[in-house]
């Protein structure tokens, strides 16, 4: 990982929690946390996994919602508690203990784009992931509008139309597909090329849904709507919105730097709430192994919180009785 050539002397800013990743699980974090009388600082890159959606869902209250409002409203929420918002990048964690009074207990230190050094007493990554689109022609311009990823987010806006599900695979596919069912019956599956086994026709075939396996060459599209799929030979499959299951990457590769348990590429949670294996160090969000929804997110960062503010007050209270011990 390159970093600056220079940057302050360590430490620079001091906190008793550093949240990197300003979405619903980081904001929900540090308004929890602030209202604990905790010293709080977000680092937000401010490339969310859903910049494209227009509308968020399944959020009670603000079902519908912008989630460019959401997040300004947040900031603002969270600007009555003091606490302090970077519009940054973090590039490097590190985590240790020290005698010199900069760190009590585990201790972390975190450099970002712009040359700070901060460091806090526990640390919660809230970074998320990022979506790998299908690699065809209109999917960009579509995503967001007819194009989505997730049929629980955005399934009840295209009830009853014409779907298709588009996978990483055949299988991958066929399970996106047979889901869709709950929303439409009028399921197309896309094998992009790949040839199916008779028990999965057989399954397709016994719950109505159309397959298609020859290879996809695009979108069909009137801007960010699209009305069909184009195949390899030339044949358009008519569809009113496309949803997809194909890779997905980390938004940030910090908690895997730091030393965190990793599965598919999020932070594998210990029994307590948000612990991370690095002692220490919380996740929240689309960054843990848990389903990813908006309001999961806000959900899982006001645990991360409360179990962080626990794991304070109980080395507050040992430092306490460390000092009177010292004292006698």
């Amino acid at each position: 990982m390159d970093l600056p050539a220079t940057r302050p002397a360590f430490p620079e800013e001091s906190y008793d929690v550093v949240i990197i990743g300003g979405g619903p699980a980081g904001q929900s974090a540090a308004l929890i946390l602030a209202r604990a009388r905790r010293h709080v600082v977000v680092v937000d890159a401010g490339q969310p996994r859903n910049a494209a959606a227009r509308q968020f869902h399944g959020y009670l209250g603000r079902d519908g919602d912008d989630p460019k409002a959401l997040l300004r409203d947040g900031r603002q929420e969270l600007a009555k508690y003091g606490v302090a918002i970077f519009d940054d990048r973090v590039i490097d964690v590190e985590c240790g203990e020290t005698t010199g009074g900069q760190f009590t207990g585990t201790g972390f230190r975190a450099m970002t784009a712009s040359g700070r050094t901060l460091t806090g007493r526990k640390l919660l990554f809230a970074t998320g992931v990022k979506d790998e689109l299908p690699d065809l022609p209109g999917v960009e311009e579509c995503y967001g509008a007819s194009i989505h990823h997730c049929p629980y987010c955005d399934g009840w806006e295209h009830r009853d139309e014409r779907l298709v599900a588009f996978g990483k695979d055949a299988e991958s596919a066929i399970g996106l597909g047979l889901s869709l069912k709950t929303w439409s019956d009028q399921v197309t599956v896309l094998t992009n090329g790949e040839t199916a086994t008779d028990e999965q026709r057989q399954k397709l075939a016994a719950n109505g849904i159309d397959l298609v396996e020859e290879r996809v060459l695009g979108i069909v599209h009137e801007g960010d709507r699209m009305t069909g799929v184009r195949l390899q030979g030339g044949t358009v499959v008519p569809a009113d919105a496309m949803f997809f299951n194909t890779s997905q990457r980390p938004a940030s590769h910090l908690p895997q730097r730091l030393g965190c348990v990793m599965k598919d590429h999020r932070a594998v949670l210990a029994e307590e709430k948000q612990h991370t294996s690095v002692p220490g160090a919380f996740a929240a969000g689309d960054a843990d192994d848990d389903v990813q929804f908006v309001i999961v997110a806000a959900a899982e960062g006001a645990k991360a919180a409360t179990a962080i503010n626990r794991e304070l007050q109980e080395e507050d209270r040992a430092a306490v009785q460390a000092d009177l011990s010292l004292r006698r």
